[in-house]
């Protein structure tokens, strides 16, 4: 007899860990360019716009290929596609350090997006495979715990490695691309030798357990409409494009103070290693939030608040810390904003799958990802176009409270318009 939390564990046990580890690689190679740009900036002469228009480049990067590569990642299998993401992510990243101007500067961050789509949305499509709908919201929190993780790693690696300054001829901000680069190409090694496809694949479960899990999961596809596994049709699902539209908002807000916060503590007059240690304050609590935000919404009925009430939370912080002018008070309410635009993404990523399945989830989820993900692109130019009007490097802080306050008002607003997106297997579930 198969005891579901038990199957559940020992699935979790063996892919999230994992998973997270791969992510949070993933996260560090992304954001690594936002302490590289302490030094980079002066080595080749480029303005703070011009440096935040490279780095967004990634975000084009990453839209333009994300749903044909969600779409392969179907075709080819988790492992052999994974893989591939990681390779050359990492290759990418290596050869950042060799930048000689800023036009290669803007072609290898254009490549780095380009090598990386694909992945989250991948991961988000791979747990519609292994797990049943009620259990995938907590999942999704445990997934981009590693983010966090990452950011509270990069911060103080990204500080280390700057202070590296002319090891072996090597610049501090050339050390930071290098040793960042190579953990992604050693794990898509690993990656082709340790991950299954799909559970029928696994060699850990038992047939029993494997047929189990299908049944389950086919039982709960059996509620869905005859179009949520075609992937091309789910690009033009209304329910798509509106979750789209809503999620813009979100990564904005994240990239934007992710990117943009060793600028802003750089300000308050401390070394690169200081630096690097302060910013792993903010990411602690958004572990902590990512884990207990998600876990409460699976045993809620309504989904809404618990995405909605903590960006509020974070707008709010975000204005804050623009007009209070002490330091500690500052950083104190930017590491709670942290917390509030990352906490209601696990839930809200848990809806899009329970609507769409196959090839359709495959599609969709990148449809999603990718065009959120241009608040990326966004938030890397206009918040440094924002300090260098302004002169003030809090200042971008209202304009990313702007924008995570208008995608809360868009997620109450298409909560209404989609009413209740579970299949009928999940009843209890609602927008």
């Amino acid at each position: 007899m198969i005891v579901e939390k038990q199957l559940i564990s020992k699935i979790t046990w063996r892919l999230m860990p994992f998973l997270g580890i791969l992510y949070l690689i993933a996260y560090i190679d992304r954001q690594n360019v936002s302490f590289a740009k302490l030094d980079m900036v002066g080595a080749l002469g480029m303005s703070e716009y011009a440096y935040g228009l490279g780095a967004s480049l990634f975000f084009v990067g990453y839209f333009i290929f994300e749903v044909p590569s969600n779409l392969l990642l179907d075709k080819f299998g988790a492992s052999k596609w994974f893989a591939r993401i990681l390779v050359s992510w990492g290759a990418v990243t290596i050869a950042l350090a060799y930048t000689q101007n800023a036009t290669m500067f803007y072609i290898l961050r254009f490549l780095l997006g380009a090598c990386e789509a694909g992945f989250f949305p991948g991961v988000l499509y791979l747990l519609t495979l292994w797990y049943p709908s009620a259990y995938r919201g907590t999942m999704v929190g445990l997934f981009m715990i590693f983010s966090a993780i990452a950011n509270a790693l990069g911060a103080p690696l990204g500080g280390v490695l700057l202070d590296l300054d002319g090891l072996y001829g090597i610049a501090g901000w050339q050390w930071v691309f290098i040793a960042t680069g190579i953990p992604a190409v050693i794990a898509g090694v690993v990656t082709l030798l340790y991950l299954a496809d799909r559970p029928d694949d696994a060699p850990f479960l038992s047939h029993a357990e494997k047929t189990w899990l299908k049944d389950r999961l086919a039982k709960e596809n059996a509620g869905m409409e005859a179009s949520s596994g075609d992937g091309f049709k789910a690009l033009i699902n209304p329910r798509v494009l509106l979750m789209s539209l809503c999620y813009v908002g979100f990564p904005l807000a994240a990239y934007g103070l992710s990117y943009w916060l060793p600028t802003i503590v750089k300000g308050f007059g401390v070394s690169n290693t200081t630096n690097g240690l302060l910013n792993i304050i903010p990411w602690v609590l958004v572990a902590v939030a990512l884990y207990a935000v998600p876990a409460a919404a699976d045993r809620a009925a309504s989904k809404t608040p618990y995405i909605v009430i903590p960006a509020l939370v974070g707008a709010i912080c975000l204005v804050l810390s623009a007009i209070i002018p002490n330091h500690t008070m500052q950083f104190l309410f930017l590491c709670m904003a942290a917390a509030g635009i990352f906490a209601g993404q696990p839930v809200f990523w848990s809806l899009p799958s329970r609507f769409l399945r196959g090839a359709g989830a495959a599609a969709g989820l990148a449809a999603i990802n990718s065009v959120g993900n241009l608040g990326g692109f966004i938030a890397q130019n206009v918040v440094p176009w924002i300090k260098d009007t302004t002169g003030s490097t809090i200042a971008p802080m209202f304009f990313l409270a702007f924008c995570l306050a208008l995608a809360a008002v868009l997620v109450l607003i298409v909560g209404q318009i989609l009413g209740r997106p579970a299949t009928a297997l999940d009843s209890k579930a609602t927008v």
